[in-house]
């Protein structure tokens, strides 16, 4: 299986988004973030059911970044507990898979 994963991400707006997602490519703790427009999220939060319109990040990198995306998320995000969930990617184009490991290279990964 390959050490990639896809990192889910919500966000309040798409300026929330784009801060967030520049700041980990630039890190180099993903490799690309695709920023989806609204999104209608109904969830529990502190005894109600909410309903509210959210941003969708879509996060490529390795599964050895993860705790270190999280962190900085959690330090970027406007939300108490933001939605950061990964989902391992079991196939894709040898390429592409090779592309996200040269972007997700750091000094702390070498």
């Amino acid at each position: 299986m390959s050490n990639k994963i896809v990192v889910f991400i919500t966000a309040a707006s798409k300026a929330e988004a784009e801060k967030i997602a520049t700041s980990l490519v630039a890190e180099k703790l993903v490799a690309c973030v695709n920023i989806v427009g609204c999104v209608q999220s109904i969830f529990n939060w502190q005894g109600r059911v909410n309903n509210e319109p959210e941003v969708l990040m879509i996060a490529k990198t390795i599964k050895g970044n993860f705790d270190k995306l999280a962190v900085r998320v959690k330090a970027l995000h406007s939300y108490d507990v933001p939605e950061i969930i990964a989902l391992p990617i079991v196939a894709g184009s040898s390429d592409y898979l090779n592309w996200i490991d040269e972007e997700t290279k750091n000094d702390d990964s070498i």
